[in-house]
This record gives C-alpha cells, sequence and structure tokens, in this order.
C-alpha cells in the first residue's frame, strides 16, 4: 500500500531545492563581494599613493629649497606637520594628529637629520634600512611596535639627503574592516530572505505534485474513478495533473473493457456447463444402478473442478493486470483462521495430520473477505494434498509493526527444486501434484493486490513455509498484543 506524503521534512525535495540555490546565491554573492572588496581596497591604496606622491614631491622641494640654517628643520617640520593634517581616509580624531604619518630625513651616510612622527625614530629607521631599498614607488614596511604597515614613499634631496614619507595603513585597514562587518550582515540577510522565497516557492509549487501524489496512491486501491487535482494554471505541474488524468481515463476504460469480457467470458461458460451439471444431477435423481451412477458422480466433481479453475484463471489473469476487484471490509484475521482450521479439522483429522494455530488475538485488516477466504483455503488444501500422514503444521499469526504476518510451516517433505523458484507461476506444479498450478499463483495475485508479500522457502530443519505480509489500515493501532491462542487437532 503506497505510503502518504502529509507534511514536508527535511527529506523533501523543498528543502534540497532550497538548500541548493542559497549556496549557489550565497556563494555568488561573496564572489560579488571579494571583487567590491578587491577594488575599494585597490581603490584606496592608489588615492594613498598619490597622496604620498603629491607630499613627497612637495616636502622634497621644500627641503631643498630651504637654507639649510637653523631655521631649517623648524620650515620642514611645520610642512610635514601640515601635510599630517591632510591624511586620506583619516577616521580617528582623538589621537595625536602625525600618528598616522611619520616624516623622515636621512643623510646620504643613513643617520637621520630630522624626525616628524609619533614615537621613536630608531624602529622606523630599523625597518627602511632592513628591507628592499624605497624609491619613488609606494611600498609596504612593517615597522616594530606598530599593528599595521606603513605605506612608505622616498625621495632624493639635492643636497644627497633622502627623505621618507610613510602613512599608517590601519584607517585603510579600518574602512575594508566596516565595510566587511556591513556586507555580513546584509549578505546574511538577504541569504536568508532569499532562501525564505525560494522555499516558499518551492513548496508550493511541489504542494501541487504532493496533492496528485496523495491523489494517485488512493486510486486503484479504492476506485479508478478518482482523479487527480488539477489547477488553472497553464505550466509544467499543471499539464502533469491533466495528462495524468487523461491517462487514467484510458486506464479505466481499458479494465471496464477487461471486466466485460471476463465477466461475459466467465458468463458464457458457466451457464454450459451450469446447465451440463443440472442434467447429470437429475439423471442421479431418477434411481440408476450404482455402476452407472458412479461416473456421473465423477463427472459432476470434474464440472466442479473445472468451475474451479475457470474462477481461478479469471481472477489471476485479472490481478496480473492489475484489476483483481476487491469488496474491502475490516476483517478480524484471527477468527477467519480459527473458521478455517475448524473447516479443516475432520479432513487433517482423517488423515492424521496435527495442527497447531498461534494467534496474538485480534487482528483487523481492511481485506476482501471472500478472497482471503479463499487464498487460505487454497493453502490448506495444498498442505491436505501434499503431506504424508502423521504431519504437523505450524500456523502464526502476529502484528510487526504495520503489517500483519501470516507463516505456514510443516515437516513435509518441502518443495521441490525444480519449482522452487517458480512456485507462484501460473500452471508451476509438482510431479506428483494432480492439481493444474493456479493454486499459489492465485494466492500470490490475492496477496498483491491487497498490497502485501508473499515468500515462500524450504526449512533448514525440513519442511516448508510460506509466509504473508498483509498491511495494517492506517488508523489501527494495536499496542498491546493479545492473549495466545492454541488450537490443535490430531
Amino acid at each position: 500500500m503506497s505510503s502518504r506524503v502529509t507534511s514536508f521534512s527535511t527529506r523533501s525535495a523543498a528543502w534540497r531545492i532550497s538548500l541548493w540555490a542559497t549556496l549557489a546565491f550565497a556563494a555568488g554573492a561573496l564572489l560579488v563581494f571579494a571583487s567590491l572588496h578587491q577594488f575599494v581596497a585597490n581603490d584606496i591604496q592608489r588615492r594613498s599613493d598619490a597622496w604620498l606622491s603629491g607630499e613627497v614631491g612637495t616636502l622634497s622641494d621644500v627641503a631643498g629649497r630651504t637654507p639649510k640654517d637653523r631655521l631649517h628643520n623648524r620650515v620642514v617640520r611645520e610642512i610635514a606637520e601640515l601635510a599630517s593634517k591632510e591624511v586620506p581616509n583619516r577616521q580617528r580624531n582623538d589621537v595625536p594628529e602625525n600618528d598616522a604619518v611619520f616624516f623622515l630625513q636621512v643623510s646620504d651616510q643613513g643617520t637621520p637629520l630630522l624626525w616628524v612622527g609619533a614615537g621613536d625614530v630608531k624602529p622606523v629607521l630599523d625597518a627602511i634600512q632592513a628591507g628592499k631599498p624605497i624609491t619613488d614607488s609606494a611600498a609596504d614596511v612593517r615597522v616594530v611596535g606598530y599593528k599595521f604597515p606603513f605605506r612608505v614613499i622616498s625621495s632624493t634631496v639635492n643636497d644627497g639627503s633622502r627623505i621618507y614619507l610613510g602613512l599608517s595603513e590601519r584607517d585603510q585597514h579600518h574602512v575594508l574592516q566596516n565595510l566587511r562587518w556591513r556586507f555580513t550582515f546584509w549578505w546574511l540577510a538577504i541569504v536568508l530572505f532569499a532562501a525564505l522565497i525560494v522555499f516558499l516557492t518551492t513548496r508550493n509549487m511541489l504542494g501541487h505534485v504532493r496533492d496528485i501524489t496523495q491523489a494517485a496512491s488512493t486510486i486503484g486501491d479504492s476506485d479508478l474513478r478518482q482523479r487527480v487535482p488539477t489547477t488553472d494554471h497553464q505550466d509544467e505541474i499543471g499539464d502533469l495533473a491533466r495528462t495524468l488524468n487523461r491517462m487514467l481515463d484510458r486506464i479505466e476504460t481499458s479494465m471496464h473493457q477487461l471486466h466485460t469480457i471476463t465477466d461475459s467470458l466467465a458468463h458464457d461458460m458457466r451457464s454450459p456447463l451450469t446447465a451440463i451439471r443440472g442434467r447429470l444431477e437429475m439423471s442421479l435423481s431418477n434411481g440408476l444402478p450404482i455402476e452407472q451412477a458412479d461416473p456421473i458422480v465423477a463427472a459432476i466433481e470434474e464440472l466442479d473442478r473445472l468451475c474451479d479453475f475457470l474462477n481461478s484463471s479469471l481472477d489471476v489473469a485479472e490481478a496480473k493486470a492489475d484489476a483483481l476487484r476487491l469488496s474491502r471490509t475490516h476483517l478480524d484475521l484471527d477468527e477467519l483462521l480459527h473458521t478455517m482450521v475448524d473447516l479443516y479439522e475432520p479432513s487433517m483429522t482423517e488423515k492424521d495430520i496435527h495442527v497447531r494455530l498461534k494467534s496474538s488475538g485480534q487482528i483487523f485488516i481492511f481485506a476482501d473477505a471472500g478472497l482471503l477466504h479463499r487464498t487460505i483455503s487454497n493453502l490448506l488444501d495444498n498442505e491436505l494434498k501434499h503431506l504424508p500422514a502423521s504431519s504437523a503444521i505450524q500456523i502464526t499469526l502476529q502484528q510487526q509493526q504495520r503489517n500483519v504476518l501470516l507463516r505456514i510451516e510443516d515437516d513435509g517433505p518441502g518443495f521441490s527444486e525444480g519449482i522452487r523458484h517458480h512456485l507462484f507461476d501460473p500452471g508451476i506444479k509438482g510431479a506428483t501434484s494432480t492439481g493444474r498450478g493456479l493454486g499459489l499463483a492465485f494466492v500470490h495475485a490475492v496477496v498483491h493486490a491487497h498490497g502485501g508479500s508473499i515468500a515462500a522457502t524450504n526449512l533448514p530443519r525440513g519442511g516448508a513455509c510460506i509466509s504473508i505480509l498483509l498491511p495494517l489500515p492506517v488508523a489501527t493501532s494495536v499496542d498491546e498484543p493479545g492473549v495466545v491462542l492454541t488450537s490443535s487437532t490430531s
């Protein structure tokens, strides 16, 4: 019996589609931000380098033109401090003005002549001299004691000295960090919003598929006249529903034609057989001698077997086409088994076959009572026909989660190797069987028509075992097993 999806879980396609779409959107947004971040970083550095180039040119010109008197250092210092007030991208106003900029003039021997900046000149001079030579192109210099590197540019003065102008990348770092924090917030918000939109849209779309699945799962189990729900949207889901309904129309027509043919065939064959049987019974009522009556009785028995063969053949054919008509009712399988065992008790006793029924109590299923009665009758008939005298049969009925298990075991010779793998095929029978090979095929057809499964094996200790698994009704819940009932005949 098909399971029906009643709610969306993490296994739903809506979650998977939403997850992959969100991951793709998030990855795309990250790539866009990485490009934007790199562009902003490059633009800030370009602006900083442009400022450094302009200022170092000005300071070099001032240092070269100012007379080398006692006012030289004072003039250059004031120009350098004035330049520090024009630092681009400045973020902090509560610290000294020149904490982000330093100006250093060194002689051609490398000794410092003039220092303008925060802290001691020695770490800066050591960092400059330890690295690659700095020219008129800005380069990064890391100074011990400072968290952020400096962007440093150099220029040569006319007297042979060299000046260095450095700009801390601290403010640039704060700008980019602020950009990253803002992007992370908006990225999370947009990704979550997009995920919600994709999930709701997908769930709404797949909701129509779920409705179609639920409706389709009941078609065939109950009534072929049912149809899947359609929508007014001219999209793929609407086309699917309309296509399924057209297919169901054709299936219903085919099933109706099949039922008409089988009913007509059964009627056309039963009518003359019934008429022949009636005439034979009338001839028996005329007081014929025993030697003349015995062949007539045998003929009547053959006619009964022929009618049974006809009914089974038609039922198997309909079941193979998934067209077996079921008249379902709530049936107590425990009561049915006890009734069938009591019915077969005289025949079993006559052949000295012992039967033991072990049941866990009342177990109700939603099934066709007539077909299940014939199914159990076929199984017991097989046991009665093929088991030798003094054999034993064990019938077990118990609930297994949402199913009911019916197991029939015996200690007879078991199934022969030649037919063991084809037991449920029509026409398959043992070498000593006098039947037509439709008993187990009919059982198999009925079980599958009820949404169950059947298996037949030989037991290791000897004997045969047939296991039937039938689904319990969805609303049925048996939490406590009943008492074990045992019936034996000898």
